[in-house]
């Protein structure tokens, strides 16, 4: 059976370090594709990949450097992105949430498609096929190209609520958003660890 989304409370013995050494870097006005911006220095946790490899019962290894892998990413009330509903390039995703306590709001959101009924994107070009369309990446840049920003287009299905020091492991393949993002400053704003992982068995990372 698959697993498709990992919840872990309490994560970090010490989150609160971590949140710490987090609000010391720098953040650049750098805007992608999503709202808010990640730090521009990463931090490694010691044993994180053994810790992920036992909860997702698979070894796992970093995504290379170009992904944003123990960065830090801070969204605040107000900013803009060109995209919303997504999927990432992994083979698993995890997000730690490090906003205060009495900071937190929304979570991470899930979705199904409307139009081709889907809560998540085609893995396989043989999968794609049977969709109708040639290829799993065309699918995908056809549907995010066209759909992720037309809330008309999808249906919210499961919302991971913001806890602080609570870990979530996700399949990169899910149709999947931030979720809300929220504050004025660096303090009291939307603050996560980003983790993409590679399986470490040398099988294809997912690469829409």
């Amino acid at each position: 059976m698959p697993t498709s989304v990992i919840i872990v409370d309490d994560f970090l013995d010490n989150a609160q370090a971590l949140r710490d050494a987090a609000l010391r870097l720098d953040y650049p006005d750098v805007r992608g594709a999503f709202p808010g911006r990640n730090s521009a220095q990463r931090i490694e946790l010691q044993g994180l990949d053994q810790q992920v490899s036992r909860l997702v019962g698979e070894p796992v290894v970093p995504m290379p450097p170009s992904q944003a892998h123990g960065k830090f990413r801070l969204a605040l009330a107000g900013d803009q992105g060109r995209a919303k509903v997504h999927v990432d390039t992994a083979h698993w995703s995890g997000i730690l949430y490090l906003s205060r306590p009495e900071d937190c709001r929304g979570g991470t959101e899930f979705f199904r498609h409307r139009p081709t009924n889907t809560e998540r994107a085609p893995i396989s070009d043989a999968e794609s096929r049977a969709m109708g369309h040639p290829s799993a990446k065309q699918l995908i840049n056809e549907i995010i190209s066209r759909d992720t920003v037309d809330d008309s287009k999808w249906d919210l299905t499961m919302r991971v609520p913001m806890r602080f020091n609570r870990l979530v492991l996700l399949r990169p393949w899910l149709w999947h958003t931030a979720g809300e993002a929220f504050g004025d400053s660096l303090h009291n704003g939307r603050l996560v660890y980003l983790m993409f992982f590679a399986s470490a068995r040398q099988q294809p990372s997912f690469n829409p």
